[in-house]
């Protein structure tokens, strides 16, 4: 058995190919194992000592109690000079990946939903941490059975929506949350690649961070559990930022902690 903790993270069947790579970069840089996991490919939560659920296609709002919708610039935070030499490295690097390989191929997949509703409540019958990426976020929060903004143009009226892998979205953190302590900061520059957004927080959910200039929710932690964060940003194309490795750092201390236990 490997010595480093065994990551699940969750894909369409699909695409997604560029998500899965990066995230599994961040894994390993932590000191993870990671393993793809998709409806054709499904492992079980008795393999794995933490989970991630990643980006993609929206949750089927009929899970939530809503018919699915038609749809109808901000400062930049201080970074180091060699954190800015990174993430001019990687930009085009992120973009020509997702650009091959995006997530959503579809606007909906049913049979990722379920996959995923029963990974994550496996996880939490376990203990086990979760961290929600995007779509993650969000079904999540679905799960613990809160509801979710179809269409966050709205929001924004004359100001531009924000819809790029490069950190161009302020949020706001709360001072007294775990992912404050992960971030060690107060605010930040995230990347943003949803059109939508939390609306009603479920049971037990914690909003942790907003956008700036907007009401629009970035991150929740559960309160009854070690480690269940969602973040409504993609970490995992934002390699060249230390304190968003943090987050993928701290998720494999926990997942340490799990499988040491067993």
């Amino acid at each position: 058995m490997s010595k480093r903790p065994v990551i699940g993270v969750t894909a369409p069947d699909k695409g997604g190919a560029a998500a899965w790579f990066f995230t599994a970069i961040q894994i390993v840089i932590a000191g993870g194992n990671p393993v793809r996991i998709q409806p054709q490919s499904p492992v079980g939560i008795e393999e794995l000592d933490a989970l991630v659920l990643g980006g993609g296609a929206d949750v089927e709002p009929m899970k939530y109690g809503q018919q699915q919708l038609k749809r109808t610039m901000i400062k930049k935070d201080s970074r180091s000079v060699f954190e800015w030499v990174l993430s001019l490295l990687f930009f085009p690097i992120y973009w020509l990946a997702r650009y091959l390989q995006h997530t959503k191929i579809s606007p909906i997949d049913h049979e990722r939903d379920e996959l995923e509703f029963k990974l994550l409540g496996a996880a939490l019958a376990g203990r086990k941490p979760v961290l929600g990426i995007c779509r993650g976020m969000q079904l999540m929060n679905v799960y613990f059975k809160g509801t979710l903004d179809q269409d966050i143009s709205g929001y924004y009226g004359e100001q531009s929506q924000v819809s790029s892998i490069f950190p161009k979205k302020r949020i706001l953190i709360s001072r007294d949350s775990k992912l404050y302590r992960l971030l060690n900061t107060q605010s930040c520059n995230v990347n943003a690649l949803h059109n939508q957004a939390i609306d009603n927080a479920g049971e037990g959910i914690r909003l942790v961070a907003r956008e700036a200039n907007t009401e629009i929710w970035q991150a929740i932690e559960h309160e009854e559990y070690p480690f269940v964060i969602g973040v409504q940003w993609h970490p995992e194309y934002l390699i060249q930022i230390a304190r968003q490795r943090n987050i993928f750092r701290q998720l494999i201390i926990e997942s340490s902690k799990v499988k040491s236990e067993l």
